[in-house]
């Protein structure tokens, strides 16, 4: 059945703000070529969304014959501020934007389980008040969390898991009741699959496997666009993979003797240390794990041992996780797999080739551990875009 005209209206108004945040400032000429409507349907529209307060005259596009479609639209973007958390096992960053994604503050802080649940709690509350009070008097309309751990995905609630900090979870709780604003939370590897996705090193690529090289061992599955939870929100777990060259098996509270002794950030720094690689000292093995890898990179035919059985371990886990899903790209994300940049990748798509008959393209990510906080905040903005730029939003 042929569209009621409301709902012409709402599909064309969606459609006309879509290509505004990703494409604008537009005139009203390159709506018409962009959308394919007519020049009376574009001419409406925009009463429409500048009546409604989405969209406001930005400028003129130069054009030399002057006249309404010379006016410059775009997106009103203090019309509602978001906001991202990266909350790590000790620190949590945060960062607001508008609603184009303009960063207007950011801050982050240090917080150890020795301060307590309730105190941690409050001093990241206190962290994003005050990132936000920085950012200006718009309210927080959406905020996005990114955490270690499993997120149910019935509820949307991180779930209680063994050995991650207690007040992650209060922490959620905590901000779900204070804020008038919608609070999003989701593992920490699928908004980083989701950043690289849409602002990273697979833009070009609809269906990946994320691998997070960082303190801890994860994995993100993009297929056809779309992350991939699982049934109870564990797709990814990778650091509990059995893989051979460790000693004993995982079990289902500590990954221990999986994926994760072999390729986590102190099992790096303990492979660093037996070829020699210089170290620096009072590091996180994350940060330890990444200047070595950048080391050994510097260092030429030196560090390649320690390259070589770095990458002879990440295809360990890679080649499982291509023999079950054939995804036809890896990318190797988190500070770890951007310092290895592209020679870490290439020597781990070299044994890829050799392991299995899928052919996979193994990629470096770009964002690093930002991609996190990256995600985090695309996904507040999709959010807070789905209900402002709704009919009546």
């Amino acid at each position: 059945m042929p569209a009621s005209p409301s709902t012409a209206r709402a599909i064309n108004d969606r459609l006309a703000l879509q290509l505004l945040q990703q494409d604008g400032p537009l005139t009203a000429a390159q709506l018409k070529t962009l959308t394919g409507l007519s020049r009376p349907t574009v001419a409406d529209l925009v009463e429409r969304l500048q009546g409604a307060g989405l969209i406001h005259v930005v400028g003129e596009s130069g054009a030399v014959r002057r006249g309404p479609n010379a006016k410059l639209y775009g997106i009103v973007a203090d019309r509602a501020h978001l906001a991202a958390l990266d909350v790590r096992t000790g620190s949590v960053s945060v960062v607001v934007a508008d609603l184009l994604g303009t960063t207007l503050a950011e801050a982050a802080l240090p917080i150890t389980d020795e301060a307590g649940t309730g105190p941690a709690v409050e001093q990241a509350v206190a962290l994003l008040e005050r990132t936000a009070r920085e950012a200006g008097s718009v309210p927080l309309h959406s905020v996005g969390i990114g955490a270690p751990g499993l997120i149910d995905p019935a509820t949307g609630e991180l779930r209680d898991t063994s050995k991650l900090p207690a007040w992650h979870r209060a922490l959620v709780r905590v901000l779900q009741q204070r804020l008038p604003a919608t609070v999003l939370v989701e593992n920490e590897t699928n908004l980083a699959a989701v950043a690289e996705h849409r602002a990273g090193a697979a833009l070009d690529r609809e269906t990946f496997v994320l691998i997070w090289l960082g303190q801890g061992i994860g994995a993100a599955v993009m297929l056809d666009g779309r992350v991939r939870q699982g049934a109870s929100g564990g797709a990814g777990e990778i650091g509990f993979l059995p893989v051979p060259g460790v000693t004993g098996l995982p079990s289902a509270v500590d990954c221990a003797g999986g994926f994760y002794s072999l390729a986590g950030s102190a099992a790096l720094c303990e492979l660093a240390a037996r070829h020699g690689i210089g170290l620096p000292d009072g590091a996180a093995p994350d940060a330890t794990a990444v200047a070595a890898v950048r080391t050994a990179l510097a260092a030429g035919e030196r560090g390649e041992p320690f390259l070589d059985e770095v990458a002879d371990r990440l295809a360990l886990g890679a080649a499982a996780v291509v023999s079950v899903l054939d995804p036809g790209c890896v990318l190797l994300a988190g500070a770890v797999g951007e310092a290895g940049g592209a020679p870490l990748a290439a020597r781990v798509e070299e044994r890829l080739a050799v392991m299995s008959p899928l052919r996979t393209e193994v990629r470096a990510g770009s964002l690093g551990d930002g991609a996190v906080l990256r995600g985090a905040l695309l996904t507040a903005r999709d959010a807070a875009q789905e209900a402002l730029f709704a009919p009546g939003g």
